[in-house]
């Protein structure tokens, strides 16, 4: 029988080989600009949010928003007859005597997209109003907020981690301002790896893949940025997909390490004072 890193590995796996990354898609046309669950409006994070948005795509669902069996009955819903529901994972340390011999446990359950439930009553059935704000004045707040060194010139967009800078091309040599922005939050993703941010290390996991796993992290986060923000996401280095095959399918928990420290990243960025406030903007959601 496969494991749940098995599953959930293969199911990347083959989005990624058919050229549809999880992690990007037009997130400004979602209700939900991220997975969230419609009882308690908490985003669904790290491996749990690609999961749910490949079982979005795949069934065309309008909303982006879950609930449990248990909840939608809660509620006063009832899933109908036939509907399958997804596996999300959970981890759980359990209580031991010795805190370092703690284990965390993977714990899956079944949730259900609410075009999959009758019943519901309007609050949780009906979604709220998005965002007023302007995608592209936040997405500005947050590159001026963050403080990151960022410099305009030349022809490519890269960090320095040996001088703690980004580098990007001037504005007006990008299309248009999503895509200048796309760019700019994944290079602020790498940015986020510094020790005196969240002190992201692959080496020692992943050795001379290290590099191509720093990409998939920050292609991640930016995804996830950029959900928040309402601007589409990109695939900022579609020539890594070959190395990040390479790497899944020799190791299948290396996406769920990816997908922890890409929502690390994209939750140092977004929850840091100079947002509006990520889980109010995931409330109006």
């Amino acid at each position: 029988m496969q494991s749940i890193y098995e599953v959930v590995t293969e199911r990347i796996i083959a989005a990624l080989e058919a050229g549809t990354p999880p992690w990007v898609r037009p997130w400004s046309g979602q209700l939900e600009p991220v997975p969230v669950n419609a009882g308690s409006r908490r985003a669904y994070n790290g491996i749990n949010r690609l999961l749910l948005t490949l079982e979005g795509q795949a069934h065309g669902f309008s909303r982006n928003a879950w609930l449990t069996y248990r909840q939608a009955t809660e509620l006063g819903g009832q899933v109908r007859g036939g509907e399958h529901g997804t596996t999300i994972v959970f981890y759980k340390r359990p209580q031991m005597a010795e805190a370092d011999a703690a284990v965390p446990l993977l714990r899956c359950f079944t949730v259900f997209n609410l075009a999959q439930v009758d019943g519901l009553p309007e609050n949780v059935a009906q979604p709220a109003a998005p965002p007023t704000w302007d995608s592209l004045e936040e997405a500005e707040r947050l590159l001026v907020g963050t403080g990151a060194d960022i410099r305009h010139g030349g022809f490519s967009a890269f960090f320095s981690p040996a001088e703690d800078l980004i580098q990007l091309p001037e504005r007006g040599c990008f299309a248009n301002a999503e895509d200048y922005y796309a760019t700019a939050t994944h290079e602020l993703s790498h940015w986020t790896g510094a020790p005196s941010r969240c002190n992201r290390q692959l080496t020692g996991r992943f050795g001379q893949e290290a590099y191509a796993m720093e990409e998939m992290v920050a292609e991640m986060a930016s995804a996830f940025v950029c959900a928040y923000l309402r601007i589409d996401g990109r695939l900022q280095h579609a020539s890594y997909v070959a190395n990040w095959l390479e790497v899944l399918k020799r190791d299948k928990r290396a996406i769920f390490t990816a997908a922890a420290q890409a929502q690390r990243a994209a939750d140092y960025l977004l929850t840091a004072e100079w947002t509006r406030g990520y889980s109010e903007a995931l409330e109006a959601a």
